[in-house]
Formats: C-alpha cells, structure tokens, sequence
C-alpha cells in the first residue's frame, strides 16, 4: 500500500493547486499546537450524469460558520469553496470519494489566539 505521502494528485491549499507530494504545513502551524481549527466531510458519488457532491452547499455553509466562529474569516466565498471541490473531484479523477475541506491557522501570530493569523 502506497503511503499517504507519496501519492499522485491534487490539492487546494491557500487557493492554489499543488501537488499532493508538494503540500505541506510548518510544524509551528498553530492548529497543531493549539487546536484550534474546523473541518467538513464531504462526500461525493458517481451518478448517470457525472459525479455530485452530497449536500455541498450545506456542508460548504457549516464550514464557513464553523470558522467564522472561531474568527477566523475565510479569504473565499462559499462558491469558491464548493467549486475547489468539484475541481478537486475532476483534477484527481474521482467518482466516488470523501472530500475533507479543512481550515487552520497559519504562522504569523503565537498564542492561545492567534490574531493575524491567516485562516490556510
């Protein structure tokens, strides 16, 4: 079995594409250390006309609100937000599979909170 980091694929991170091998976080993120962060589970499944995404806008709204609540405003909309999925399903050649939208904080500010910390 292949490990998890050496894969073939796509990520989006910060609004880019990059290469699974080639995303990566610093270990001082503050999420790592603090926790403090939020995540979606998304599922995605093959039909007659294509691959759809479960209840994306629900699951794209409670991700938004979820950060929001941990004030840590997203750089994107929710269409932003919902067309990465799709074009993650599409750049990584899936019809089946469960997409794990996540945000964290980043390395411009230490601390229980971490002001001016970019959400990532």
């Amino acid at each position: 079995m292949t490990p998890l980091y050496d894969r073939d694929g796509w990520i989006w991170q910060d609004g880019e594409w990059r290469e699974w091998r080639d995303a990566t976080v610093h270990l001082f993120t503050h999420t790592l250390h603090y926790g403090m962060g939020c995540f979606e589970g998304v599922r995605a499944y093959a039909g007659p006309s294509g691959t759809h995404l479960f209840r994306a806008a629900e699951h794209t709204r409670r991700l938004v609100e979820s950060a929001h609540s941990l004030d840590m405003p997203l750089p994107f909309s929710e269409a932003d937000l919902i067309e990465a999925q799709r074009e993650c399903l599409a750049k990584n050649n899936l019809s089946n599979a469960y997409l794990k939208p996540t945000v964290f904080s980043g390395l411009k500010a230490w601390g229980y909170v971490p002001r001016g910390s970019p959400p990532m």
